[in-house]
């Protein structure tokens, strides 16, 4: 176990300056989520197109996120996470200059779609830098620090700042203030993290040896049927997160008379809960069951949520603390998914590597997935019926929980604490 002098409450030393560099450059990255889709709508574009460009980002960062691993074990994480933040400022500058500028809808999916490599690419690696680096006993812990910088950074930060200049210097100057973010928190990592961990040991592989690598973790589904549930359990798990962000600003802002800061105000206050029920469910996973917390207070809860979300500020109009209430129920219950980094590894307990690379790519999935449900159906069921669709989505979810089977030591913790190894990796984000 690492000396008390070499981390504070779990937050290695040796990565403090890794894990700002999340928070800031997920800032940035984050600036955009809400509000962007409903930019691209003033700009002449249909909704139906708006959640198309967030459809092909989100493919690409699904793309990103099951690859990420890898190509860091190989690369180094360091260098893997050089070329992320390097794709993210030049997308960016070209999403601006090229696709919004010019009011160009082939080059806004091109270079918005290109960026969407570039953020998975960036945080995955930082993730495999802590496994590389961090005692095993201390991963978990971590990990929740890592997730607690992310939300930090795309959610309240992302989320909240944006209200104030957005104001002061528009939305399209808010969208270039991001660079500054994202250029800030990668020059930090590229500079503080240079002498940390060694050479990967993947690192002088064959081509074929690397391409067998990442193949594993897609055979991987066909072989395990609970890691394939697990698989749709994940993606399912923030599909209202990411399909919010596009449709609800359409809602609460060109509908209901929000401005679009009280909209980007009430997603930060999601964020900013999500931030501490993090921690507290991967606490009481271990107490209540990985798949009954999940069932009972994450699929279910969620679907009760996302109606919230709907319904309380159609029910009641303008009225922002009204609004904010379905914000903390969502932040509270998306949050009690977090055993399901747990469970994937324990369902494939001899390829814990390719099971997790199935996390990430589910969890990328979920990006991509959310807004092209949106993308098809709004123009048939609008709003309301993609809120449905989502609802209907988690109480399928519901019913998976109860096909996977999985060793679930929830109560054997109170006597024999973290004996499984499942619970090293107990804590993660939404």
């Amino acid at each position: 176990m690492q000396s008390q002098s070499s981390h504070w409450f779990g937050l290695p030393k040796m990565l403090f300056w890794g894990y700002i560099a999340i928070a800031i450059f997920m800032s940035g990255d984050g600036f955009e989520m809400a509000f962007l889709s409903k930019h691209i709508t003033d700009l002449g574009f249909t909704p139906a197109q708006s959640a198309l460009v967030f459809t092909v980002y989100g493919f690409a960062a699904a793309l990103a996120a099951w690859s990420s691993g890898v190509v860091a074990e190989i690369i180094t994480p360091q260098k893997a996470m050089k070329i992320g933040f390097v794709m993210w400022v030049i997308m960016h500058a070209l999403f601006m200059t090229l696709g919004l500028g010019l009011k160009s809808y082939p080059l806004m999916l091109l270079f918005y779609g290109i960026r969407g490599l570039a953020y998975p690419l960036f945080i995955y690696s930082f993730v495999m830098l802590i496994v590389q680096t961090v005692p095993k006993q201390q991963v978990s812990s971590a990990m929740g620090w890592f997730w607690a910088m992310y939300s930090i950074g795309i959610g309240c930060v992302g989320s909240y700042l944006p209200s104030f200049t957005i104001p002061a210097i528009g939305e399209r100057g808010t969208l270039w203030f991001a660079i500054a973010w994202v250029m800030m928190g990668g020059l930090i990592a590229m500079f503080c993290l240079r002498h940390v961990g060694g050479e990967s040991e993947k690192a002088n592989l064959s081509t074929k040896e690397k391409i067998t690598e990442l193949t594993r973790a897609v055979t991987i589904l066909y072989t395990n049927k609970n890691i394939f549930l697990a698989c749709l359990i994940r993606i399912i798990n923030t599909i209202s997160l990411f399909g919010f962000a596009v449709i609800m600003p359409m809602l609460f802002v060109g509908r209901l008379g929000f401005t679009m800061p009280e909209w980007l105000q009430i997603w930060a206050i999601f964020f900013f809960v999500t931030i501490f029920t993090n921690i507290m469910w991967g606490v009481l996973g271990e107490y209540i069951g990985w798949m009954r917390q999940v069932r009972w207070f994450g699929c279910i809860g969620c679907a009760i949520a996302s109606l919230m979300f709907y319904y309380l500020p159609v029910t009641y109009g303008h009225n922002f603390w009204v609004a904010a209430i379905p914000a903390v129920v969502f932040g509270i219950t998306v949050a009690a998914f977090v055993p399901m980094t747990a469970v994937f590894p324990a369902l494939e307990p001899h390829h814990k590597g390719a099971a997790i690379s199935i996390y990430n790519l589910s969890a990328g999935l979920s990006n991509f997935v959310a807004p092209a449900i949106a993308s098809v159906a709004l123009p048939f069921v609008d709003i309301e019926g993609v809120v449905w669709i989502y609802t209907g989505l988690y109480l399928f979810a519901a019913v998976l929980t109860v096909i996977i089977k999985v060793d679930q030591p929830a109560r054997e913790s109170l006597t024999q604490p973290k004996q499984n190894a499942a619970y090293e990796d107990a804590l993660d984000p939404l």
